[in-house]
């Protein structure tokens, strides 16, 4: 099979999420202005800067914010994964119940997902991954079209 690496379980491309696309480009910005500004010096000064400095290096670094959930990325009690592992699937979408009651309910937070899916086993992992790789060099990212609330079963 095709390199999973940036392929969630659940059928999300991690290359589109704005913890990988989006922060680290705005984390980086933020870091060079306020390096611009002389932060690094007096803003030692300010309560809690020493943590936030911190904290804004790792988001300038997006496999400090996510490595994948195949990496033990993304929510540790993912039951989408869960299944997956427990059944020895690569993705859901190879599954005889695709798409089950965690992927719809998933689906209504992320409007791309059952029809991704549909494109996998229309066109191959490979291929699709291609796809993906092209909507994010477009700047497409899942927290331009995503909806709330949903929440995945844990059961």
């Amino acid at each position: 099979m095709s390199n999973l690496e940036n392929v969630t379980f659940c059928g999300l491309f991690c290359e589109l999420c704005s913890a990988r696309a989006r922060i680290p480009h705005q984390a980086q910005a933020l870091q060079k202005s306020m390096e611009e500004e002389g932060y690094p010096v007096w803003g030692k000064e300010i309560p809690d800067f020493e943590n936030f400095w911190g904290f804004l290096r790792s988001l300038c670094d997006p496999q400090k914010v996510c490595s994948g959930c195949r990496q033990g990325g993304g929510p540790p009690f993912c039951s989408i994964r869960t299944c997956c592992q427990k059944k020895g699937l690569d993705a859901c979408v190879s599954c005889e119940e695709y798409p089950c009651h965690r992927i719809r309910e998933l689906a209504r937070g992320y409007p791309t997902l059952l029809s991704d899916g549909m494109r996998i086993n229309e066109i191959g992992m490979e291929k699709w991954i291609e796809e993906q790789k092209a909507r994010a060099e477009r700047g497409v990212v899942y927290s331009d079209i995503r909806c709330y609330p949903y929440e995945v079963p844990q059961d």
